[in-house]
């Protein structure tokens, strides 16, 4: 499968989830994390778990009666393609195409 177009908001996800990449996160905390709304982030998660470069998982309602929630991480592709990213693409330059600071 080929590697999704990486604009500057697939870019800022990938280096969120690329700080620690074995770890399961939340769509919400990733959201409040970077700063995409969910109708930008939700689209992402879809896109790189489509091209298999994110784990999905659901994580059951809690005692505390919170409902199911969507959890996300990197697979063995995605931290490679994270890290090309990171490579080649400098943060301070993907921050300002993902937020249009000029």
């Amino acid at each position: 499968m080929t590697t999704p177009r990486i604009s500057p908001q697939t870019g800022l996800l990938l280096q969120a989830l690329l700080e620690e990449p074995a770890q399961w996160r939340y769509g919400y905390d990733l959201s409040q994390q970077i700063g995409l709304k969910s109708g930008t982030l939700y689209p992402i998660l879809m896109r790189l778990a489509k091209h298999s470069l994110l784990e999905t998982r659901w994580e059951g309602p809690t005692n505390s009666g919170r409902p199911p929630r969507h959890m996300y991480r990197l697979t063995g592709a995605g931290q490679r393609v994270a890290r090309e990213e990171r490579r080649t693409t400098p943060r301070r330059a993907r921050l300002k195409q993902a937020y249009g600071e000029r």
